[in-house]
């Protein structure tokens, strides 16, 4: 009985064998049908692919979009990091451009100082509460500087020494409100039309000029330079222009209202104009 069992599966074995390689060797043969059980497996397989095709692609772009996403963000991070440089850096050019035509023109207004030592300092402090008296710059008696020296822009006058330290001074503008501000000038034009600064009008952000004789004619637009006549300034150092001149209350004499040359809230490199000995031989004769 064993021996019968044994029999038979060798002989259902070698039925399989021979069924399996008929199939395959008709599968391999070039038909122009195929049977319907290849048929069926092959739709089978057909629609099985376009349900799972699509959510697959779907899938796959959402992780290629997600890439990209992240591979935008960091390039996206890098041009904005150099962006904040070239802003920097453009920023830092133009602070150098301009503080090197400030330096060019100060170097020519030093060549007209003629008997005064010119010195160039830099402003580093200024007083919010006292924005139009004073400001303070890195040079003091250690340097030279004294009290009553004239402090100069490349545009122009914009004050005196006020009080000197050791390694620093304190410069009171042409703006202060202080009463003894004073500077002795005159109108360039063909007569010479002489007055005095003293004041600010910080409506009219103009100097105050007076004393000006009443049969003087003055124009908008002339230059009003210092007369040198105070022994402080030295002559010719430019003030600013006429914007507007009236007579005074009892028609004695005008007054004219002078806009600064130099911008007097924005200073930041100036010269001081160093009396030197020919000037103080000069004052005394």
């Amino acid at each position: 009985m064993p021996q019968f069992f044994f029999n038979k599966r060798l002989i259902v074995l070698l039925v399989s064998i021979i069924l399996l390689v008929t199939l395959i060797g008709i599968s391999l043969k070039e038909r122009q049908k195929l049977t319907w059980p290849e048929q069926f497996i092959k739709d089978a397989v057909g629609v099985v692919e376009r349900v799972l095709n699509k959510p697959a692609q779907a899938v796959a772009g959402l992780f290629q979009d997600i890439e990209d996403l992240k591979r935008t963000y960091e390039e996206n991070k890098v041009l904005k990091a150099k962006l904040d440089k070239y802003a920097e850096l453009s920023s830092r050019v133009g602070e150098l451009t301009k503080e090197n035509e400030e330096f060019r023109a100060i170097l020519g207004k030093e060549q007209s100082l003629r008997q005064f030592d010119p010195l160039h300092t830099t402003v580093i402090g200024r007083n919010p509460d006292k924005w139009y008296d004073l400001v303070s710059i890195d040079k003091g008696a250690q340097q030279g500087v004294k009290k009553d020296m004239a402090v100069i822009t490349d545009k122009g006058l914009i004050g005196k020494i006020k009080s000197v330290s050791q390694f620093t001074a304190t410069v009171e503008l042409l703006s202060s409100l202080n009463r003894t501000n004073r500077i002795s000038a005159f109108v360039q034009d063909d007569t010479t039309i002489f007055g005095l600064i003293e004041g600010y009008d910080k409506d009219k952000q103009a100097l105050i000029f007076t004393k000006i004789p009443s049969d003087a004619v003055i124009k908008k637009d002339q230059i009003v330079v210092t007369s040198g006549l105070g022994g402080i300034f030295p002559n010719g150092l430019v003030i600013g222009t006429v914007i507007d001149a009236k007579p005074d209350e009892y028609g004695l004499t005008q007054t004219a209202y002078v806009k600064p040359a130099a911008n007097l809230n924005d200073v930041n490199n100036v010269i001081v104009a160093r009396r030197t000995m020919l000037a103080a031989q000069e004052e005394l004769q």
